[in-house]
């Protein structure tokens, strides 16, 4: 068991061998997971796996659709 200390500020420095499991880096978000008094640890999304599926198109269009689309605005 990986074990840590709480600091003054209520902070824990999550061990090196957690890290590495999880792939964290500086800059990434951890979720804190509370279940039956118990509380895991997990790698939070980042902002495009959080950003995925946000926006729900109503129709889809096809790479000709695209292209002739582009194809009018350069021509404008």
């Amino acid at each position: 068991m990986q074990t840590s200390t709480l600091t003054s500020k209520c902070q824990v420095t999550i061990p090196v061998h957690v890290r590495r499991m999880l792939g964290l880096k500086p800059g990434d978000q951890v979720a804190f997971v509370v279940e039956d008094g118990q509380v895991r640890v997990v790698r939070g999304e980042n902002r495009i796996e959080a950003a995925f599926g946000v926006i729900k198109a109503e129709s889809s269009a096809s790479i000709e659709d695209m292209e002739r689309a582009i194809r009018e605005r350069a021509v404008q």
